[in-house]
């Protein structure tokens, strides 16, 4: 159902290596991701809004803090995992890059992903149109992977 998502940017922080003429850039150690963001086409019954809306609430828990325990110890989206792992409340995502003829010639892996963001839906009465409802999510996660047609890693 996801309509646009994009490629989240990288960036290398550098460190200066001083001398006595001048600072001299050095690479750094560590890489910052770009959020990753999908806007997504709503389905009929909400279905999929609904998903990441209760995500969300339960790692947030907006009502009382057993919603986020609920989430660790029957976890809704993964019951299969281990309540002890701190990593529990995230989830692995995979983008999958298609072609013009739809067929798929890479994957973007996300590891560790989870929602900090959820755009409402605009109704609207008055259209004439049909008009197919979006939403959007913006995910944090640890890092991504690309992964080409043939299943190596880039």
């Amino acid at each position: 159902m996801c309509k646009k998502a994009n490629l989240p940017g990288i960036t290398l922080g550098t460190a200066n290596q001083s001398t006595y003429l001048k600072n001299i850039p050095v690479p750094g150690d560590k890489l910052q991701y770009q959020d990753f963001v999908c806007e997504f086409l709503v389905d009929e019954d909400l279905e999929n809004y609904h998903q990441v809306y209760q995500w969300m609430t339960s790692l947030g828990y907006p009502k009382e803090i057993s919603q986020y325990q609920e989430l660790k110890t029957k976890n809704r989206f993964y019951p299969n995992t281990d309540a002890n792992d701190p990593y529990s409340e995230r989830s692995d995502g995979t983008l999958l890059i298609l072609n013009s003829n739809y067929q798929c010639v890479g994957k973007v892996k996300f590891h560790d992903l989870f929602p900090v963001s959820l755009s409402g839906i605009p109704f609207d009465a008055t259209l004439e149109e049909v008009r197919y409802f979006t939403a959007t999510v913006t995910f944090k996660y640890t890092i991504f992977d690309l992964i080409d047609k043939d299943g190596t890693e880039v």
